[in-house]
């Protein structure tokens, strides 16, 4: 089979008649191996494959080129040299390489003679090109464009296997990580498919069986809850717990805890700690029965900080019980009030939900719309003419919602308002389309979507990709506060509608977690308790001072609470006594300090004071003037002086320094000036900067900071639906789920004994 080329070949000619052969050779024969990307040369003399009993010829000017130029068959050219070099016919029927660098030329085929590739590749390798040498003797790969260093001989591929001892332990190890970061079923051991696979990698592999399998299973999980364990001992403050309640298809509860603490060098950790079943979920103890279990399990009866739960699967009862709990476990955290009785997010995306479906109708007629665009080929080109001809400078592109996340919801409203005047156009090029949104309609849209991008920008706080301290929640929580506040007072019919309904839900929420919210946002250095004076006179108005006042008592009942922990640290509170004062360590004497018995901070009898101790400040209350005076002068002295009359100066100075010197490390603190505010502060980074500095304020710090406000992951926020347990799941063992559900979140860390659960 001949062959003919172009008259008049070209360079330009040249991809087009390499793709032309190379179908032709696909076509002619199906089972021939074409390399990709290997070109065949038109401009050979013969075409440099091998075929048997076939001969492809070039043809030059009508007659056949003399075999003696070339062989008839010619090898498939294996050095790798020819990926720097180009073969080209000159004109007097010699083959000349082409350097595809430099485009200097040397010899290789001159009538019957080959010249071979050992210039060629000196050439590339010592650095005579130039272009070779300008890159430090570094080629490109004209493939990749990566470097290389220099050419070298193809090796033929064997088949060698490595000698690694095969160790079916070590496999069965694999295997049970394998099935826990994967979330295969255990039963995957037990697949005929899945066998023969493995028995064809390896077969010498003995395929466990499902008992074997799931005890592996355990066993990872209890190496790295060793671990887990271990470094949570070694944390210097409180673990703060969420707790979230997921429903299986036989109503039987899952109660996921999770705990959040910062260790020794100030990193926020947030990691899954249990996954307890409890068979009736809407019993009142369910909850605490979880809790317990947890606080036996990881050794943390002592040590819980906070507790937040979703208030849409509790119950007052259960909160009560919870509360109740709390108070006996952690009795000296503000008598146990530090209970978040709803998650942030959950809060959020009701809000949403309710406002959603508070134009319901309206906004179906958007999903309708849009779902009668997307859904036809010939709809959607015709809307994207439109576009083009009402020169719409949008960039979103509309798309149907997915109605479990009520964000793709917002998102799809937004893109169908800057895209309405192509809806509204679009009636009039599709006959059919006659459920058009009106004016009105869009107009609604429209200030739905500024209250639902308020919700959005306030859960998108819990999306990103490391997790918020506690501080940065107030900002977002008093904003939806202030807004919701003033749009409920609006002359518009319709938002204050709209809004109303969401105040009133949304004043539950503020009223619970107002003080714990404030108390972080007040060990931001960048604040203070600045920031809440500004925005609680913008919410209260005039009554401002009132819920001020609650806030600073708050936080200085917390604080005093610290210090009594720093006097007493090995005990979890004081206990009554008889005695009036209690030996310190270096053997003075502190006077007994009784807890507040209700309410926020009430104050000490002026009697009782602290004294300033080696390694820290406390509080004190100051002796009045006259008390001192009548311990230096006896009543029967007639003169009021003593000595030389400076006595008297003497005591005042003291005074006035005690009082200085003995102020609380917290107004010192409150009394500072307000860091500057910088995007890219870290606030942990800073609070472990200045530990030497406030020692007691320090330690409070890290418990607050750590205090988590919703109790749902990241890929949850925007859920509008409860978590559901699948059946798979479901129908296994308690201690296999857990197993498995926890194992998978510390192993996607790179294991909890590593303690990598860093935020």
């Amino acid at each position: 089979m001949q062959i003919a080329p172009c008259p008049c070949p070209s360079p330009r000619n040249k991809e087009t008649k390499h793709i032309n052969l190379h179908l032709l050779f696909r076509i002619c024969f199906p089972r021939f191996p074409v390399k990709q990307g290997l070109y065949i040369e038109m401009e050979t003399a013969i075409v440099p494959v091998t075929m048997p009993d076939t001969h492809i010829t070039h043809i030059e000017n009508g007659e056949p080129l003399s075999s003696e130029v070339v062989p008839n068959k010619r090898k498939r050219k294996k050095s790798i040299v020819w990926e720097y070099f180009t073969e080209e016919i000159v004109g007097d029927g010699s083959v000349r390489a082409f350097c595809n660098q430099c485009k200097k030329s040397f010899a290789y085929i001159t009538g019957s003679k080959v010249a071979g590739t050992s210039h060629l590749k000196r050439h590339i390798a010592l650095g005579i090109c130039p272009a070779s040498r300008q890159r430090n003797q570094q080629i490109p790969d004209p493939k990749t464009g990566n470097t290389i260093d220099e050419p070298r001989k193809r090796q033929r591929a064997t088949h060698r296997i490595a000698n690694i001892p095969f160790n079916q332990e070590n496999c069965n190890h694999e295997m049970a990580k394998m099935i826990i970061m994967h979330e295969y079923p255990l039963q995957i051991v037990e697949h005929s498919g899945f066998i023969d696979f493995v028995r064809t990698l390896q077969p010498q592999f003995n395929m466990a069986s499902f008992n074997t399998i799931q005890g592996d299973c355990v066993a990872v999980y209890l190496k790295e809850k060793q671990g887990l364990l271990n470094f949570i001992n070694e944390i210097p403050g409180r673990v703060s717990l969420t707790l979230d309640l997921w429903i299986s298809n036989q109503t039987v509860g899952y109660v996921f805890l999770r705990g959040q603490f910062v260790d020794t060098e100030w990193n926020l950790h947030r990691c899954l700690l249990n996954v307890v079943t409890v068979p009736s979920p809407d019993s009142d103890g369910a909850l605490q029965q979880a809790v317990v279990s947890c606080l036996s399990d990881w050794y943390l009866e002592n040590r819980l900080f906070t507790l937040t739960l979703d208030q849409s699967f509790s119950n007052e009862n259960m909160n009560e019980s919870l509360r109740a709990l709390f108070s006996v476990r952690n009795p000296y955290v503000l008598h146990g009030q530090l209970l978040i009785g709803n998650c942030f997010a959950r809060v959020i995306s009701f809000l949403a939900q309710e406002a959603l479906w508070a134009v319901g109708e309206t906004v179906k007629k958007i999903r309708e719309s849009v779902k009668f665009v997307k859904t036809s080929d010939i709809h959607e080109e015709t809307f994207f003419h439109l576009k083009e001809q009402l020169k719409e400078p949008s960039l979103k592109d509309i798309f149907i919602d997915d109605q479990t996340k009520w964000n793709t919801t917002y998102d799809m409203l937004v893109a169908a308002c800057e895209l309405k005047q192509v809806f509204l156009f679009l009636e009039t090029s599709i006959p059919d389309y006659n459920i058009a949104p009106s004016m009105d309609d869009w107009k609604q849209i429209e200030i739905l979507c500024t209250y639902l991008k308020l919700f959005f920008d306030a859960a998108s706080i819990l999306t990103s990709q490391t997790y918020p301290t506690a501080n940065a929640f107030y900002h977002e929580v008093s904003k939806v506060q202030l807004e919701l506040t003033h749009a409920s007072m609006s002359n518009d019919p319709f938002i204050s509608s709209l809004t109303k309904p969401l105040k009133e839900k949304f004043d539950r929420y503020w009223s619970e977690c107002f003080v714990v919210l404030a108390i972080a946002v007040v060990m931001d250095p960048r604040f203070k308790m600045k920031l809440v004076e500004f925005s609680f006179s913008r919410i209260y108005g005039d009554d401002a001072g009132m819920w001020i006042k609650i806030v600073d008592d708050g936080i200085h009942e917390l604080y005093l609470e610290y210090t009594t922990q720093e006097v007493h640290p090995h005990e979890t509170f004081v206990e009554e006594r008889d005695e009036s004062s209690i030996p310190e360590e270096n053997g003075g004497i502190i006077p007994k300090i009784e807890p507040p018995e209700d309410g926020y901070l009430q104050g000490l009898p002026e009697e009782e004071y602290l004294k300033e101790g080696p390694c820290q400040e406390v509080a004190c209350h100051e002796i009045p003037h006259q008390e001192v005076a009548s311990q230096e002068v006896p009543s029967h002295d007639p003169l009021i002086s003593i000595g030389d009359g400076l006595s008297d100066f003497d005591v005042y100075i003291s005074e006035i320094g005690g009082s200085q010197q003995m102020k609380s490390e917290l107004d010192q603190y409150l009394e500072e000036s307000l860091l500057p505010r910088e995007h890219d502060f870290n606030i942990l980074s800073w609070w472990k900067l200045n530990k030497t500095k406030y020692p007691i304020l320090w330690r409070m710090a890290s418990d607050i900071l750590s205090i988590p406000f919703s109790t749902v992951s990241p890929d949850s926020v925007f859920d509008t639906e409860r978590k559901k347990m699948d059946n798979y799941h479901s129908s296994l063992r308690p201690v296999t789920l857990e197993a498995l559900i926890c194992a998978k979140d510390w192993l996607r860390y790179g294991g909890a004994s590593h303690g990598c659960m860093q935020l």
